[in-house]
């Protein structure tokens, strides 16, 4: 006779120990899943407490601000620097072709550079160099921050071969005016001015330049007039009020050289920038 213990249960107790067994399976995989919420919680941070953690960090806050501010004084510092560079190095052109173009004023018998005229530059008229280079650095700022005003930046033969070429044409107008003989001054003016308009054409060609080599030449022309008028120096034979008439072409034709210099200085200052 078969024993009772032979065969499977297959009552209400059997089908209750199922259930619970599986109950406890789901329980087990509940904790599994919450304990991996956690987990995650834990070494990543949800997006509110990130963007908590970005507004209360300080490199997202003022102190970025005040990186971003040291980051902006540090660009005006070096365009501070580069502004004096080009200063000097202006200053230091009008200063050479001071004593230059005075040489080339002496009378024609006189030998290039001898000791006696050096002492003379130096002694007679020491104020005439750096008045000549600070204007310079004052004409050669302001061509290309007129430019800038204008918005019409200069872009006819950007190069320094060019501004040399325009450096070597202003000491040749200049030579010339020393140099070459006419039957009277005022042919000698009339053929400066159109070296002067040439020397524009040639290298400038903006009407910012022609501005301002007109507006040089006037106030450089009053200037030297008062000067020669209150007795602090002499031309001889002067033929336009106190002066020669055709220093007016020379205080143009400078102003456009010094401007192109000042121009070309601006450009590299712009390039390392």
């Amino acid at each position: 006779m078969p024993r009772l213990d032979d065969h499977p249960w297959s009552g209400p107790c059997a089908k209750g120990a199922k259930h619970r067994s599986h109950l406890r399976a789901s329980a087990r995989g509940l904790e599994a899943k919450v304990g991996e919420m956690i987990t995650s919680s834990v070494s990543g941070p949800s997006p509110l407490v990130a963007h908590s953690a970005r507004v209360a960090d300080p490199a997202h806050g003022p102190g970025s601000a005040a990186v971003g501010g040291h980051g902006s004084s540090g660009h005006i510092t070096s365009w501070h620097h580069h502004l004096v560079q080009r200063s000097l190095v202006l200053f230091s052109v009008g200063v050479v072709l001071a004593l230059v173009l005075n040489l080339l004023q002496v009378q024609r018998n006189v030998t290039l550079f001898p000791e006696e005229v050096i002492a003379t530059i130096f002694s007679s008229a020491w104020w005439v160099p750096p008045c000549c280079g600070t204007a310079a650095a004052v004409v050669g700022l302001l061509y290309p921050c007129i430019d800038s005003r204008l918005g019409e930046p200069h872009k006819f033969k950007r190069e320094w071969a060019s501004v040399m070429r325009c450096v070597a044409v202003f000491v040749g107008i200049n030579h010339a005016s020393a140099k070459l003989d006419f039957a009277n001054n005022v042919q000698l003016s009339l053929t400066l001015a159109a070296l002067s308009l040439g020397l524009w054409w040639t290298f400038d060609r903006s009407r910012s330049g022609l501005g301002l080599g007109i507006t040089i030449a006037f106030l450089a022309t009053v200037i030297t007039q008062l000067l020669v008028y209150n007795g602090v120096y002499q031309y001889t034979s002067p033929d336009f009020l106190y002066i020669r008439s055709w220093l007016p072409c020379i205080f143009f034709s400078g102003g456009v050289t010094v401007g192109n210099i000042g121009r070309q200085l601006a450009m590299v200052q712009m390039m390392l920038c």
